[in-house]
């Protein structure tokens, strides 16, 4: 097990991911500056629905962007490994922020391997919204991790995929919401077109009979 200062958020952070982020409260300012000056990592584990959740990626910072005045700072981080969580303490001994220790989560099938039919799942899903998305960075190992947060799926099925080990089924468990929202999202971009077409008001003379 390790110990790590934790960083709760209403969000899923995955490995590979930058994230930036304005600290302002004084809890995390301390973390962020004892990383700062130690060069430690720290934790960010989903905190939905009013609850903490078991798992969180472990992040490091990259680059403190500004520091402020009054304390505050804007910095840049990176998502390297995802952790479950054995003993969560808030706060830890003579600080102001919660830490815990942890287990870090061995993956599986980091290989780069895109099922195709995936693949021309999110194509259309972009073709469709009439948006172009770069999600080809080769750096990202895991498909699954670079297209997570531009398929329009909930923070709730974003930890799941968090919480899964291999590759192919993430991949999986993305075909399956997009086989369920393409056909959603085509009705509505039809709609569209149709307002477009056909939207306006039109004022009538009343017809004497």
């Amino acid at each position: 097990m390790s110990f790590l200062p934790l960083f709760p958020l209403n969000l899923v952070v995955f490995p590979h991911e930058d994230l930036n982020l304005h600290i302002f409260e004084p809890r995390y300012r301390q973390l962020i500056n004892e990383c700062l000056d130690e060069k430690k990592t720290f934790g960010i584990p989903a905190f939905i629905n009013s609850k903490l959740l078991g798992y969180g990626t472990e992040v490091e910072v990259k680059q403190l962007s500004k520091r402020y005045g009054d304390g505050r700072m804007d910095i840049k981080t990176k998502g390297l490994r995802i952790f479950r969580i054995v003993d969560f303490q808030n706060p830890v001994k003579d600080k102001l922020y919660a830490g815990g220790e942890v287990v870090f989560i061995e993956n599986e099938d980091l290989v780069e391997e895109i099922n195709p039919y995936l693949l021309s799942l999110v194509e259309k899903l972009y073709r469709l919204l009439k948006v172009k998305v770069d999600y080809d960075k080769p750096e990202y190992a895991p498909f699954s991790y670079r297209i997570v947060h531009k398929i329009g799926i909930s923070v709730a099925e974003e930890y799941e995929l968090l919480t899964m080990c291999s590759e192919k089924q993430r991949q999986e468990k993305l075909i399956e919401h997009l086989e369920v929202i393409l056909p959603i999202v085509a009705e509505v971009e039809r709609t569209k077109e149709r307002i477009a077409m056909n939207g306006h008001f039109k004022e009538l003379d009343a017809l004497d009979f």
